[in-house]
């Protein structure tokens, strides 16, 4: 761990407030030297539904949230026609500082701070956890399998519901899949529903999570799924 990195108080947390001020000042991977904001997460914190996707962009960074881009506007859209508003879920991401270039974040990375997204999920609780985008997807459901297969499906993994779905970017840079991503929203409306009930086990093919003995990287190939600015276009089709 670099200097200056977080003791373990903070998984005595309680909430999710006091959780975000003892890692505020995490420097437990070289993502932190660069960072001009650690991007936490926002929302509800007993939302019944957690949406989860690969770490900031260029806006969040700045900003300090996730999903402030076009693609966060588009979230919100998606959103509001299953009768939602952001204030009602919650948004985070696996990693809460911007990779350099919105590159895929490595090994290290993720297993400094894919344990605080853990502990978020532990505090929030929620019915069902939805990925965006493939890097979610994988480093989440501990799965080789992706997005493409996934997407708009029930998985059921350690008492949870998981709903792997198209990153906004991706659906926004490659206009078929947004008619894909909305159809999926509609799903998740009955979902949210019916809970655990007819959710089906991640498919085999799998590995070991991040940080967990054996684990291996998820999918590299894919773009930093934050905010997908204009230029990155090219990039955020790797999150399908």
């Amino acid at each position: 761990m670099l200097k200056g990195g977080c003791d373990g108080s903070w998984r005595e947390a309680n909430n999710l407030n006091e959780l975000q001020q003892l890692i505020q000042g995490c420097r437990g991977c070289r993502l932190a030297e660069e960072r001009t904001n650690l991007v936490f997460g926002t929302g509800d914190p007993h939302a019944r539904i957690m949406f989860v996707g690969e770490g900031p962009g260029f806006y969040e960074d700045q900003q300090g949230f996730p999903f402030v881009g076009q693609a966060g506007q588009f979230l919100d859209q998606l959103l509001a026609s299953i009768g939602l508003r952001r204030a009602e879920v919650y948004i985070a991401n696996c990693i809460k500082c911007r990779p350099p270039g919105n590159r895929d974040p490595l090994p290290e990375e993720l297993a400094a701070c894919t344990p605080y997204l853990f502990k978020q999920i532990e505090l929030i609780g929620p019915r069902i956890i939805c990925t965006l985008g493939n890097f979610a997807t994988k480093t989440l459901l501990k799965t080789d399998v992706g997005i493409t297969r996934l997407h708009g499906k029930r998985f059921a993994r350690e008492g949870m519901v998981f709903v792997p779905l198209f990153h906004p970017a991706a659906a926004l840079h490659k206009p078929p899949l947004k008619s894909t991503l909305i159809e999926d929203f509609q799903r998740l409306r009955g979902y949210l529903e019916e809970s655990l009930f007819g959710a089906e086990e991640v498919p085999a093919g799998g590995s070991a999570g991040v940080g967990e003995p054996g684990g291996s990287t998820p999918g590299s190939g894919s773009a930093a799924s934050g905010e997908g600015e204009a230029s990155e276009g090219a990039r955020q089709l790797g999150l399908f």
